[in-house]
């Protein structure tokens, strides 16, 4: 008898604990009331970024929410480059945030941070002195090294780089500030490059605001398409695309 009388405390007392954690469980897990946002911000704002993170959390208790997946969805924000996030007692949420660093335009859709990867920048227009960049996906990382290069050569002669392409072939075209587009193709960059420094020094840096584009893709000399013209003028074919 005194056995069965000792299981059945057990059993109660499993019993009432249970009962007990349950409703701690409840009484805690309450509907969260309160978003703090932590970070620095140059190009977003807190309160902006406190109302696209209100959705996220619409519905959600303050012990179940799931942190981790939480995390995931407020890094798919634009501007975010890291997100942490914490439970703060007795019912708010706590986000530490990382701002993206813009440095270029990417595929007029996106922008590129300084390691070359693309990310959404919502409805916050980004500064207006960013470069132009385009290529296929994945090529975020080779199109703004290249810019960089290309931007390095030019600056020597007073010259910026606006726009930068690289076609799904392999081709390059980029933009000077004077609007002129150079068609660069894909072989022999540094050679063709160099011609059209020697050429620009020597006659086509004045009369820029005239010419549409230059083809470098051409085994000697350059092709120079005018304003008002339909074909640039050329001695022989374009050697690759």
């Amino acid at each position: 008898m005194a056995a069965r009388g000792s299981f059945v405390g057990v059993l109660l007392l499993a019993l009432l604990l249970g009962a007990g954690g349950r409703a701690l469980w409840v009484w805690l897990d309450r509907p969260i009331e309160r978003v703090s946002v932590g970070g620095e911000f140059q190009h977003v704002s807190a309160d902006f970024l406190r109302s696209r993170l209100a959705p996220l959390i619409q519905g959600q208790t303050w012990l179940s929410v799931d942190l981790p997946a939480l995390r995931q969805r407020a890094r798919e924000i634009g501007w975010l480059a890291e997100v942490r996030v914490s439970r703060e007692w007795p019912d708010a949420l706590t986000f530490d945030l990382v701002e993206q660093v813009p440095v270029a335009r990417w595929n007029d859709e996106r922008l590129l941070n300084p390691q070359g990867d693309p990310f959404a920048f919502a409805t916050v227009a980004p500064p207006a002195d960013l470069p132009d960049l385009a290529g296929p996906p994945g090529s975020g990382a080779e199109v703004l090294d290249y810019h960089a290069r290309l931007a390095a050569k030019f600056a020597a002669q007073g010259i910026e780089v606006r726009q930068l392409r690289l076609e799904p072939r392999g081709a390059w075209r980029f933009q000077l500030d004077s609007g002129v587009w150079v068609m660069l193709g894909r072989n022999d960059r540094p050679a063709r490059l160099g011609r059209l420094a020697a050429a620009w020094q020597r006659e086509l840096g004045p009369l820029a605001s005239h010419i549409r584009y230059v083809d470098l893709r051409y085994p000697n000399g350059v092709a120079v398409a005018w304003h008002g013209e339909t074909e640039p003028v050329e001695d022989e074919s374009p050697s690759d695309s």
